[in-house]
């Protein structure tokens, strides 16, 4: 009797054990699978979106039905991943998910698709579609501008409401549900490479720090909570900073340009007026997260070399909103290069009626505005005009 009992417990405390390590080893790893129509023997990819990457973490080939399924290891906490098919794209997030099922269509792949497993991937769904849908309102609103069908007004108009209407969608997950992660998801959205909720805008900050707070609070070693939490507090530094204008105290005179007096990557205010004085400036209008940006920055490296010495300077406005990724980009400059902390809301590229990236303008010794370049290939000829 006493070997039988010994023999039984032996037996229940190592079923407990395969137990245990196929829990454990279970809530280590999720599954992501799906099922692909209209397509055979193609590729697709599983991609985890870090916080400045993308990496590749796994791919496979649908089989004959359409079938594909990844098994990866969990991060310790929420994270961003997407399933790529060419340049088609599902975004989803992992938190404590153990399974996500999609079902798509090979031409619609990315906006079309069905997702089981998790309430959170169909928000961000939701988020993406209503994205897409701001990109091409602005997109076809640009397109009637640039074929003189709208006026100025009303195209800044016409934006500004497709931006209001993908950030209304987004608010309702934000201040719904502020700790999920498609509020997170909605929050870091963009428009031509700039964010639609900007974190120095006052009514914007309050987006920020819903989602800020409740991050830190429930994830404080997590690298996106502590970034998300150092970008709204810095935002708020600056807010704070902020004192109202009392416009009749302030000495008035004509100029020929609007001035500006922005900071460089050291906090410093560098006026354009000072700059500009008895010099030849190109006013560049930027943002160093798109992808044409090195190639420009390699122009102004050209232009720097061939006529600094003639008295040509560079002024150089950012409206990056990843102040970290502005910095590093410019650090090794050696003309003026500072940024607006209202990236796409800047009212100083409203000034001076930009309405797409890059901009430049050149100003003459005396100070006024000739000319806006419109070929950035004929760049060096038109400063040679102007000296």
């Amino acid at each position: 009797m006493g070997k039988k009992r010994v023999t039984y417990i032996i037996i229940i405390y190592s079923l407990c054990g395969l137990l245990w390590f196929g829990c454990s080893e279970h809530s280590g790893r999720f599954t992501v699978k799906g099922i692909v129509t209209g397509v055979d023997n193609q590729m697709v990819y599983l991609e985890n979106v870090g916080l400045g990457s993308v990496e590749t973490i796994d791919s496979t080939k649908l089989n004959g039905s359409g079938e594909f399924t990844f098994k990866v290891k969990r991060s310790q906490y929420p994270d961003f991943y997407r399933l790529r098919m060419k340049n088609q794209f599902i975004n989803f997030a992992v938190d404590s998910t153990e399974t996500i099922s999609f079902i798509a269509d090979y031409k619609t792949f990315a906006t079309s698709y069905q997702v089981e497993g998790s309430e959170s991937c169909s928000r961000i769904k939701e988020i993406t579609l209503a994205q897409l849908d701001a990109n091409q309102a602005i997109n076809r609103i640009r397109k009637d501008y640039e074929s003189n069908l709208i006026s100025d007004s009303l195209y800044r108009a016409q934006t500004l409401e497709a931006i209001e209407n993908y950030k209304d969608v987004a608010r309702n997950y934000i201040y719904g549900k502020p700790m999920s992660t498609e509020s997170y998801f909605a929050l870091f959205q963009q428009i031509d490479g700039l964010l639609f909720f900007d974190p120095y805008d006052r009514g914007d900050s309050r987006a920020y720090g819903a989602v800020a707070t409740s991050y830190n609070h429930l994830y404080p070693e997590s690298p996106r909570a502590k970034h998300l939490y150092n970008l709204t507090l810095q935002a708020l530094k600056v807010l704070r900073s902020q004192r109202p204008v009392d416009w009749n105290n302030i000495e008035t005179k004509e100029i020929d340009f609007f001035d500006v007096e922005l900071p460089d990557i050291r906090g410093e205010k560098i006026k354009l007026s000072e700059v500009a004085k008895n010099k030849i400036v190109v006013v560049n209008f930027m943002a160093c997260q798109t992808e044409w940006a090195q190639e420009l920055n390699a122009l102004l490296q050209r232009v720097d070399s061939a006529y600094r010495d003639k008295g040509v300077e560079i002024y150089q406005i950012s409206l990056d909103s990843d102040v970290h990724l502005w910095k590093n980009t410019v650090s090794n400059l050696r003309w003026t290069c500072v940024r607006d902390p209202q990236t796409v809301y800047s009212q100083v590229a409203a000034m001076y009626n930009v309405k797409q990236l890059p901009a430049l303008f050149l100003l003459n010794r005396q100070g006024m505005l000739v000319k806006r370049i419109e070929n950035l290939d004929r760049l060096m000829q038109d400063i040679a005009l102007v000296l």
